[in-house]
């Protein structure tokens, strides 16, 4: 039987295209995908994410703990709220999961974990941390909403207590505040503005009503995933997942070498390919008609051979786009083949799209 989050009625209500996602009934799309995804780029939408899960991590060690776990250094963050987006890494460099991880005090964090990944991180989490005395607590009890667009945040604010409406009109991208068991990040996966908020289950159904009643735009994974994907965000078992290193899937930037004594997991495969990763991702836009889809065969212009790992029709271009892996001495221009047929695609340095504006 499929799990569903506390907002599973509103969905049943508004009429949502419901699909099975990493096991979970949730929202694909309500009404129109497009619409949504122009209200986020436009407006304000709000997307149920609480499928995902947010995990608490306690004890004197943890920091010490985070920076043997995780390939980006969690010693940058030095600012209770400060966030850090980051790859858990495998011994071999591979991705077990891409997640963020904030500071909460000096001897606790939190971590936001994709859906599908959830078992699996804690299980690795809660091998690795005896050995620190690390508490690693899973917040079933809280569940996580998006709303994501320029002007998603006065939206929110206007229905959060004073105190904390205060903290959130400082923040800055990648920070949150928090009141209580309220906590409100501004972060998302949409190359647009705006919240994730980390609410008691109890408060996603009145804070959704709200946002409801005040013109948010109900979205769902659909919208989610195109807007992702002009942005530039690769998605956990697509653009990545165990078989791929951060250095071949375009995230190279989230990989912090500069401490040479912090062997982190996964570091010496690191290393050996960080000269020359075996594989890198590129940003393709199709010339002309047709849509790329992931999996589909891309030739470069020197004869290497990779394939497409995201790709779609990009409403705010009005295009279609991809990102693809092929082989680190590829060069381009790159053909992707689509129903027999080579079509020529110009290659781009992903993101396509942010804050509305397209950048490519």
């Amino acid at each position: 039987m499929l799990k569903q989050t506390a907002l599973h009625a509103e969905h049943l209500r508004l009429s949502a295209k419901l699909v099975d996602f990493a096991g979970w009934d949730m929202p694909i799309q309500y009404a129109s995908q497009l619409d949504e995804h122009h209200a986020v780029r436009k407006a304000a939408g709000m997307f149920d994410v609480a499928h995902m899960s947010a995990v608490d991590l306690q004890g004197a060690r943890t920091r010490e703990f985070l920076r043997l776990l995780l390939a980006n250094d969690v010693a940058k963050l030095k600012t209770p709220g400060k966030a850090l987006y980051s790859c858990m890494l495998d011994e071999h460099g591979g991705v077990i999961d891409d997640l963020i991880v904030y500071l909460i005090a000096e001897d606790a964090f939190r971590l936001v974990v994709n859906a599908g990944t959830t078992d699996k991180d804690l299980a690795w989490l809660r091998a690795k941390a005896p050995e620190f005395g690390v508490d690693v607590r899973h917040r079933s009890d809280l569940g996580i909403l998006a709303v994501q667009g320029p002007e998603a945040r006065a939206k929110v604010d206007a229905l959060l207590p004073a105190e904390l409406a205060k903290a959130c009109a400082s923040l800055t991208p990648f920070s949150a505040a928090w009141l209580g068991d309220r906590f409100i990040g501004r972060t998302g996966y949409t190359g647009e503005d705006g919240y994730e908020l980390i609410l008691p289950q109890a408060d996603l159904v009145a804070i959704w009503t709200e946002l409801l009643a005040a013109g948010v735009a109900p979205c769902g994974l659909g919208a989610r995933d195109t807007l992702r994907l002009e942005a530039g965000m690769n998605l956990y078992g697509q653009d990545m997942d165990e078989t791929v290193s951060p250095l071949e899937c375009g995230l190279s930037w989230t990989v912090s070498f500069a401490d040479e004594a912090r062997a982190f997991i996964g570091r010496a495969a690191l290393e050996a390919q960080r000269a020359a990763p075996p594989r890198k991702s590129v940003g393709l836009v199709l010339e002309g008609r047709g849509v790329l889809r992931a999996h589909m065969a891309v030739r470069a212009a020197n004869g290497e051979l990779g394939e497409t790992s995201s790709g779609g029709y990009a409403p705010t271009m009005k295009g279609s786009i991809a990102m693809a892996r092929v082989p680190g001495g590829a060069v381009g221009p790159y053909e992707v083949e689509i129903r027999g047929q080579r079509l020529p695609t110009r290659e781009v340095k992903p993101p396509f799209v942010r804050n509305g504006k397209v950048l490519v």
